[in-house]
């Protein structure tokens, strides 16, 4: 769903590495302090680092990510330790977030709506298209097995943000997807996060790198319910977990 283009391809600086992070070690040398564009979507957040006068007030410091301290917090994390991605448990609701670089000029949200919204399909979803608090969004219906075996339907909701040089994915569940009020909650808490996108050069697409908090306390792992042959295992799947940890507060 993420793929990139081939190095090698005939492509000028903003379609591979993003040659701006001259400009993002500029601004951090100069104090400068941006604040969003406007009609972006985002002038209530979610936040660039750069944008806010006190970024870490009130959030965890996850590295590329600071991630409001509301709810129960967990991490994604590959065999090889590698820490990919966060959700954010709220009650009966949930909202998994990846942060990504992203070409200078233009945001990448509606073609990752395409994407994710095709995948979908050829796995046997159904995907409905709309607009909610945070824009442009994406509703699917994905089978799933469940824990007695039978097949069942899962609702999911994407929403996303285009910030600068990075995009924000959040991939919500449970009654955040289904039910207005919890949409709202989660939706808030989405708004809250504030990416760190850093000075390096990144292709587009590249996920921003993620670090454990100093005081994360380790979990119990919680039993994978997802049938093992699901189509949707892999980087689509925000059910698939890995090692987890919460953050106790």
């Amino acid at each position: 769903m993420f793929r990139r283009r081939g190095r090698d391809a005939d492509t000028g600086p903003e379609d591979g590495f993003d040659e701006s992070a001259d400009d993002v070690l500029a601004d951090a040398q100069e104090g400068t302090r941006r604040a969003p564009d406007p009609g972006s979507g985002r002038e209530n957040g979610p936040w660039d680092a750069a944008e806010l006068d006190s970024p870490h007030d009130g959030r965890i410091d996850f590295g590329g990510l600071l991630i409001p301290a509301a709810g129960n917090i967990r991490v994604e994390m590959t065999e090889q330790g590698q820490l990919v991605a966060i959700r954010i448990e709220l009650g009966q609701s949930a909202i998994q977030v990846n942060a990504f670089a992203a070409p200078r000029t233009e945001g990448i949200w509606s073609d990752v709506c395409d994407e994710i919204a095709v995948e979908i399909t050829k796995q046997g979803g159904i995907v409905d298209r709309g607009v909610g608090q945070l824009g442009p969004e994406l509703r699917a219906r994905v089978p799933v097995r469940l824990p007695d075996g039978n097949q069942g339907i899962q609702v999911m909701r994407f929403v996303g943000a285009n910030g600068p040089r990075w995009f924000l994915r959040g991939v919500v569940y449970g009654l955040g997807a289904v039910q207005p009020e919890a949409a709202t909650a989660v939706d808030r808490v989405f708004r809250e996060i504030v990416v760190v996108r850093g000075t390096e050069a990144m292709a587009p697409r590249d996920p921003i790198p993620l670090t454990m908090p100093k005081d994360a306390q380790p979990a119990e792992p919680v039993p994978d319910e997802q049938d093992p042959g699901s189509p949707y295992k892999g980087s689509l799947n925000p059910f698939e977990r890995g090692p987890e940890i919460t953050e106790v507060r």
